[in-house]
This record gives C-alpha cells, structure tokens and sequence, in this order.
C-alpha cells in the first residue's frame, strides 16, 4: 500500500510517502520568513503554503521514484493546527483524492506525532505510554492494542512553547527549543534553581516556570543578562525537562507500562531523550528528521487507520483548528 501524507498545521509545508510501512520519501520546507518575527505570523504561514505545497508534492513523489498512478490513499492534516495553513494543504490533498479517484484519509496532527516512531520500524508495540511534546501540545497517551486513551495534558503553556518564550526573552532566537538547547550546552544548570511542577496527578504546568525565569531575569543588571544567558537557558531547560519527567515516572507506576513512544518537536532534546531511557525498559524516538510536524507521519498514521468502510465520512470531514480529547 502506497500512502501519501500532507502536513500543513503551522509553518512547515511537508509531504511523505509512505509504502507498506516504511518511509520512502519526506519532503520539509520550513518556512524562514517567521523568523525575524520571532513567532509564526498564522496570514504569512498560510500564503507560504500555498506557493509551496505543489512543489513539495512533486519532489516527494519525485524522490519516493512513484507517480500518482501508483499512489493508494492521500492523507492530510484536518486539525489541530492554524486554520489557514490547514485548509491549504487539506483542500490540495482533497481535490488530488477526488479528481484522480483515490482514497482519501483526514489525519489527525497529534496522533500522527503519537505514532511516528514506528515509521520504519515494521511493528507497532501493542501497549505503550506516548508523549507528545511540541510547541503546540504537551499530552502523555495510554495506547493498548490501538485504543487511545488520554491520561495527561499541559493545563496551559506546551513544553515547547515555554522554550520558545523563554527563548524570545532572552533575545538568542527562534526556533526556542533548539536555541535554548545550544545555549544550555555551556550553561550551569543548577546556577538558577527554578520551580519543577508540584501540580498532583499526570497533568503539566509551565506557566509558573515561565513566570520563574522572567522574575528572575528582570532582577538581573544588565551586565548579568548578557553573560549568565547560558545558565539561564540551562537552568530552565532542566526544570522544564524534570517536570516532564516527573509525570513520566509516575504514569509508569500508575499504568505499570515500561514501554513509552516519545514524539512531538521537544523529543528530538538530548537531555530530554537521555533521561527518558533511565526510566523506561523500552524508549521509542522518531527517526532524523521526523521529530518535527513532517508529511511521513501524516501518511504512516493512514497506512495504520485507514478503513475502507468509512470513506464517505473522511471526504465529509472539514478542517478543524481545535480538537479536544476527554481526560
């Protein structure tokens, strides 16, 4: 089976095939244009795309050496997401399925991250705990034999998107997670002692974090901002990442699950990965390249899904910038 997959939620316009399984193309362009903005602008997002995505499509057909005769099912992004950026790729990847009588499959943006670590991988682990942790999301599933339950979510800022703000006031860039992880390199990260989440239960919090390091930022001379910015980074990192880990070490003991998928932007963290393999049996990561939103993931979580009997309710399905998913 021959699965083509386009992601378009936020900035990145990408398309992946995906045959039998196994990943035999992934096109990204990442759009730069937001970075002098230091944040996605959602209008610019959107108009990138849709210059892009045809492009994209051919060159991911192009390297996977298939054309759209040999393509099965076309999947793409329905939600979450940004609406405009949404309903670019959506509309593209609709119009290809029903002008050349194809299948076509709406992919959800955070179960597609759920699964990406099994691309290539040629299983799929019956029972696992998944972690998905971006800019957008910060949720921790509970999967058993495909059944998909959400036992964890951030009560307000995402993992990432901590990094990312912390990064924009320290003024070192964007993308956030990848500059406060180079920046922490060379940091001290027990010179700040920042809060780690008390909050009971599997649920996260990184708002008071947030709020910790710009207090402590502010107090901070001039002279100090510029030079103790590694320590700042490296000190955030470790609270953010230890707070994570926290409600991993405890979803594991509630659940008893010693197997755990970690996917989503802030999964491709060193520290984050590193730890994450002291406290589980069995750790699943996406493979280079698919940390990030990507296309790959949008066709593998098809190639898993897809029924037949349900094709009248994809093609009826729209676009939806916010999903909810009942704890």
């Amino acid at each position: 089976m021959n699965v083509l997959g386009i992601e378009t939620s936020c900035d990145d316009c990408s398309c992946g095939v995906i045959e039998d399984g196994y990943l035999k193309a992934n096109v990204v362009h990442t759009q730069v244009i937001h970075k002098q903005f230091g944040g996605v602008v959602p209008e610019l997002a959107s108009r990138e795309h849709i210059r892009t995505i045809e492009d994209v499509v051919k060159r991911a057909l192009e390297d996977s050496k298939k054309d759209l005769s040999d393509i099965d099912i076309i999947s793409a992004t329905y939600g979450p997401g940004l609406i405009g950026s949404l309903l670019v790729g959506y509309t593209f990847a609709k119009s290809i399925a029903v002008k050349f009588n194809k299948f076509f499959f709406p992919a959800n943006h955070i179960l597609a991250h759920l699964f990406s670590p099994f691309i290539d991988n040629g299983f799929i682990e019956d029972e696992f705990l998944g972690l998905v942790i971006s800019g957008g999301h910060t949720k921790l599933f509970k999967i058993k034999e495909r059944k998909i339950e959400l036992i964890g979510d951030t009560l307000d800022d995402a993992c990432g998107e901590a990094f990312d703000k912390v990064a924009k006031l320290l003024g070192i860039g964007w993308p956030g997670g990848q500059e406060i992880e180079r920046w922490a390199e060379n940091g001290d990260p027990e010179y700040f002692k920042f809060p780690v989440t008390s909050l009971k239960g599997l649920n996260f919090s990184f708002s008071g974090l947030k709020t910790a390091v710009l207090y402590t930022y502010n107090k901070l001379s001039q002279k100090e901002k510029i030079y103790r910015i590694k320590d700042i980074a490296a000190s955030f990192m470790k609270s953010a990442i230890d707070s994570v880990l926290l409600k991993l070490e405890e979803a594991r003991k509630i659940t008893g699950i010693k197997k755990i998928a970690v996917s989503g932007g802030v999964s491709a963290n060193r520290y984050l990965r590193e730890r994450i393999k002291e406290i589980f049996d069995l750790c699943y990561f996406p493979k280079k390249g698919l940390s990030s939103d990507n296309g790959g993931m949008v066709a593998f979580l098809a190639y898993i899904f897809f029924d037949r009997k349900k094709e009248r309710e994809y093609l009826l399905k729209n676009a939806e910038p916010t999903i909810k998913f009942k704890l």
